[in-house]
């Protein structure tokens, strides 16, 4: 598409969801969507049918769908961005800034899935503004929501009725001298508005469902999702295509453990010469609190109590500034766990009344809550980050400084990084040409290898994966006292993680089931309560987008094993074993319409069973800066 179209391309991507017969899609085969050749190996015919999306159940295997007009309009970008996060939207604002420097004109697309730009995002968050300052350096004339500067560090070792003070040394990676407590959300929205006034087209409310390619292997760009399908997996008299966009090169920026990402670690098989991702579960809520228990500009981060020393995780507490008593509280879980009793959301809630913490929260509101994977492999499990016409940016590939617990910085810097190779290989595109083929841009990763987001991972390296040991957390601070504190991270060694979190859960036979106390609706709260806060909604009549390869696994195997951990490890109560119809057994119902999109149950099951792929767009929570 040639750049005297750009202006009216806004208007083109809208109508094409009216337009059915510009342009045929490839059609991808089951494995680009996530599913495994060796699913259908699993079928079980007595199994409770609960899966209906077509990427476990194919349209063209199915007579209802007959005659249903599958062709799609297709448009022409430059550049293709998913995902309208930190790195995707810092991405977009740098090749705009580059464009505007060489008077050219470049076409930048970026689609996010939430309703609106900020929506999905949720971190703790206290941002270091490193890269900020580098992408818009006049970002306080500019209004940038950035209102609470950090001016209290404060850490603690948890016991379940003390509290051991750490030190707060210069040098250690919690350090928080010059950052700000920030609700990114707010952050990403802002970021959104920068954009859009450079000339970058933001497409709220459309999720990238496919990943499409060239003749050639090389990516062509991505596909919306479709809308109109009912439960049962039919369509709609509603049903219409979702739209191709093609572009040069696409930047997929989804966050962490993307669904496009998990296809491409396949497809270009990215993923051969890292470690497996290691994540974890961050949960949060944002409170209200009576005046006299605000801090305005106090950090405050915990490890221990109620985590045994094996359970690698953490907690935060943040006093925001922004004309009322907020603050913004969390837990984090690592997933490599390996009790399937354990239920991150639990764990939160009883955290809330140790009398370090309780304190602070007696008498207040809470308004807010949220969850969501984090990436915490490090620079071991970081994948291939280019291939022929795309290249992974951000919490996708997985960029976060895991002691630090901050990612959105280096998040950022990957996504200008990207720009910066992209814009000198743009070609200029003719009326009505497109490219044959997919742009590999290598430089990227060299340029991020010599970059300072490099060099920060690299020295943190080892201090995830040194809590792997009998002493678990106190051996893990001990390892980052002497080698990180002291020498910097300058060992001649890297450690390695443990493996997939999905394989770390023990049979439930081998483990002590977990007494959780009852919430007392003041400081602790129930699951549905708190989903309710997240402003969650889905389209009820679709195919649930947490799709199973295998029905007949839960029961058989994750429920008969494991005692059902699904139930525990989600943050929304999407996932619970009922009795079947004739009461002879159990059977697993799935909630879609509370999912929060954290990814958990996609990294966590035991059986990686479950594939989560994206529901119709703008479907999920509707976070107000979070």
């Amino acid at each position: 598409m040639t750049s005297t179209m750009f202006p009216a391309g806004r208007y083109w991507f809208h109508a094409g969801r009216c337009v059915r017969a510009l342009r045929r899609c490839p059609r991808l085969d089951p494995g680009a969507l996530g599913v495994r050749p060796t699913a259908r190996r699993w079928a079980s015919s007595d199994a409770p049918k609960i899966t209906t999306h077509y990427s476990i159940h194919p349209r063209d295997q199915d007579p209802r769908w007959e005659g249903t007009e599958m062709e799609r309009f297709a448009d022409q970008a430059d550049v293709v961005v998913v995902g309208a996060g930190p790195a995707g939207l810092s991405a977009a604002i740098r090749l705009k800034q580059l464009a505007l420097a060489e008077e050219r004109e470049v076409r930048v697309c970026v689609v996010e899935k939430a309703s609106q730009i900020g929506a999905h995002t949720l971190s703790g968050a206290c941002l270091e503004p490193s890269a900020l300052n580098e992408l818009l350096p006049d970002w306080k004339d500019r209004g940038a929501p950035l209102h609470t500067p950090v001016t209290e560090d404060i850490f603690s070792i948890l016991t379940e009725k003390h509290r051991i003070p750490v030190p707060m040394l210069p040098g250690l990676p919690m350090n928080n001298h010059g950052n700000y407590i920030v609700r990114l959300g707010n952050l990403v929205r802002w970021l959104g508005e920068q954009a859009e006034e450079l000339g970058v087209e933001l497409y709220p409310g459309y999720a990238a469902a496919e990943v499409l390619f060239h003749e050639d292997g090389s990516v062509k760009g991505i596909a919306t999702n479709d809308v109109g399908i009912a439960k049962d997996g039919s369509p709609k008299d509603t049903f219409e295509r979702g739209m191709e966009l093609h572009a040069q090169v696409t930047l997929f920026g989804e966050g962490c453990h993307g669904h496009l990402a998990k296809q491409l670690y396949r497809h270009f098989n990215l993923r051969q010469n890292c470690e497996p991702q290691t994540y974890a579960i961050g949960l949060k809520e944002v409170w209200v609190v009576r005046p006299e228990k605000w801090r305005p500009g106090r950090v405050e981060h915990s490890v221990g109590w109620p985590l045994n020393r094996h359970t690698y995780g953490g907690s935060f507490l943040y006093h925001l500034n922004e004309g009322e008593p907020l603050v913004a509280l969390g837990f984090v879980v690592g997933l490599d766990y390996s009790n399937p009793y354990l239920s991150p959301f639990r764990e939160f809630q009883r955290w809330k009344h140790h009398p370090f913490v309780a304190p602070t929260l007696e008498g207040g509101e809470r308004i807010g809550y949220g969850a969501r994977a984090l990436n915490e492999g490090g620079v071991q499990s970081i994948p291939e980050l280019t291939f022929p016409g795309g290249i992974l940016i951000g919490c996708s590939p997985g960029f976060m400084n895991v002691p630090k617990i901050k990612g959105t910085h280096t998040a950022m810097k990957s996504g200008m990084l990207a720009a910066e190779a992209v814009f000198p290989r743009l070609a200029v595109l003719e009326e009505d040409s497109a490219p044959s083929a997919g742009l590999h841009v290598p430089e990227y990763a060299e340029s991020l290898k010599a970059s300072w987001v490099w060099k920060e991972l690299h020295a943190v390296r080892n201090i995830r994966p040194s809590f792997h040991n009998y002493l678990g957390l106190y051996g893990g601070m001990v390892y980052t006292g002497i080698f990180y504190w002291i020498l910097r991270g300058k060992e001649p060694w890297t450690l390695k993680h443990c493996g997939l979190d999905s394989d770390q859960l023990k049979p439930a036979k081998e483990c002590t089931p977990i007494e959780y106390p009852r919430p007392d609706g003041k400081l602790s709260f129930d699951l549905l309560s708190s989903v309710a806060l997240s402003g969650t909604n889905h389209e009820g009549d679709q195919p649930a987008h947490l799709t199973l390869r295998d029905d007949s696994v839960p029961v058989e195997r994750n429920l008969a094993i494991y005692d059902g951990p699904e139930q525990r490890f989600c943050p929304a109560g999407v996932y619970e074993y009922v009795p079947t119809d004739d009461g002879a057994g159990m059977r697993l119902q799935i909630n879609a319409q509370n999912c929060v999109h954290c990814k958990t149950c996609d990294i966590k099951d035991p059986s990686q069973n479950i594939n989560w792929v994206v529901p119709e767009g703008s479907g999920g929570p509707a976070y107000n800066g979070m």
